[in-house]
C-alpha cells in the first residue's frame, strides 16, 4: 500500500497526448497547484498540502517522470522537449484546466519549481501567484556553478551528458544514489520517515531514465528558452515568493538579486533547515504561500 495525504483523492488526468498525471486533490476554495522536487513525489507537500486544504483547493501531481505519473521515453530527435520545464509547464496548466481552473496559485520546489518558474513566463494570464523554495532559475543555476564550489551540483553534470552513461550509473546504484541526496540534503532526518523514503527510493528507482532526461533537458532546451526570455526582457509579472537556504554567502553570489531580474514583485526570505524545507520546516511554508496569495 502506497502511502497518501490523509483526506485528499486521487485520480489520474490526461495532460497530453501520451501522459497521463497521478494527482492528489483535497480541500476547497481558491487554487493552489504544489509541483514536487527531487528525488521525491507529491508527497513532500503532505503537511503543507493538509494545512492549505482548509482554504484552498490543492492540488498536488506527481510530475511526468516521476511518481506514479506516465514516463514518456525521451525522444532523441526533439532537443529534449519531452522534458522540457515549458513541456511540463503546459502539462500543469493543462491539470488544472481539467480540474475546472483556469488560473491558479503555483508553489514549487527544486525541479518542481523550475516546472513552476516556467509556467509562470510561458503563461502569465494562467498562474496568479508564484512560490520557489530553494532552487534559482535555470540560467542563473548554471551562471553561479563554477570551481570547487560547483562540486555540490555534480548530479547535474552527470546526468547533462548524452543517453546512455549517466542512465547505466544510476541505475546500477540506484538506491545509494537517489538516497545520497535524501540525507545530505536533510537537517533532520526525522522529516522523511522510514516509509515516506521508502515510497521516495522506489519511485526514483523506477524513474532513472526520465528523471535523467528532466534534468538533461535543464542542461540544454531549458537554458535556451531561459535565454530567450532574459534577451527579450521577459520577467515575472505575478507576484513571486522565494523560501531558500541561506546557501547564497557560501556558494558566493546574492541569491536575492539574481531572483530580483526576473520579478519585480518580490518576496525573498530564507529559512534555517536543510533543502527539504516542506518537510522540515512546512509551518514556515504553509505561512509564505498564504501571505504570497494574499498579495
Amino acid at each position: 500500500m502506497h502511502p497518501t495525504i490523509p483526506g485528499f483523492t486521487y485520480r489520474r488526468v490526461p495532460v497530453a497526448d501520451d501522459v497521463t498525471l497521478n494527482v492528489a486533490v483535497g480541500g476547497s476554495g481558491t487554487p493552489v497547484v504544489l509541483l514536487h522536487g527531487f528525488p521525491q513525489t507529491h508527497l513532500m507537500w503532505r503537511h503543507v498540502a493538509a494545512e492549505l486544504a482548509s482554504h484552498h483547493t490543492v492540488i498536488c501531481p506527481d510530475l511526468r517522470g516521476y511518481g506514479a505519473s506516465d514516463k514518456p521515453a525521451e525522444d532523441a530527435q526533439a532537443d529534449g522537449v519531452t522534458y522540457a520545464k515549458r513541456t511540463m509547464a503546459a502539462d500543469t496548466v493543462a491539470l488544472a484546466r481539467a480540474l475546472g481552473h483556469d488560473r491558479f496559485a503555483l508553489a514549487g520546489h527544486d525541479r518542481g519549481a523550475l516546472v513552476a518558474i516556467r509556467a509562470a513566463l510561458d503563461h502569465p494570464d494562467v498562474i496568479t501567484h508564484l512560490a520557489s523554495l530553494d532552487v534559482l532559475p535555470t540560467l542563473d543555476t548554471w551562471d553561479v556553478m563554477h570551481g570547487t564550489t560547483a562540486a555540490v551540483g555534480f548530479h547535474l553534470y552527470l546526468m547533462a551528458q548524452p543517453p546512455g552513461l549517466p542512465e547505466q550509473m544510476i541505475a546500477a546504484s540506484a538506491d545509494a544514489f537517489f538516497g545520497h541526496f535524501l540525507d545530505i540534503w536533510t537537517r533532520d532526518p526525522q522529516a522523511i520517515p522510514a516509509a515516506i523514503r521508502a515510497e521516495y527510493l522506489a519511485a526514483s528507482r523506477a524513474a532513472v531514465p526520465s528523471i535523467v532526461a528532466d534534468y538533461r533537458a535543464s542542461a540544454g532546451v531549458d537554458v535556451a528558452h531561459d535565454q530567450a526570455d532574459r534577451d527579450a526582457g521577459n520577467q515575472l509579472r505575478m507576484p513571486v515568493s522565494v523560501l531558500q537556504q541561506d546557501w547564497g554567502t557560501a556558494l558566493g553570489f546574492d541569491a536575492a538579486a539574481r531572483w530580483r531580474a526576473w520579478a519585480p514583485d518580490l518576496k525573498h526570505a530564507t529559512v534555517s533547515c536543510g533543502h527539504f524545507m516542506a518537510e522540515e520546516a512546512p509551518g514556515e511554508v504553509v505561512r509564505a504561500v498564504r501571505e504570497l496569495i494574499a498579495r
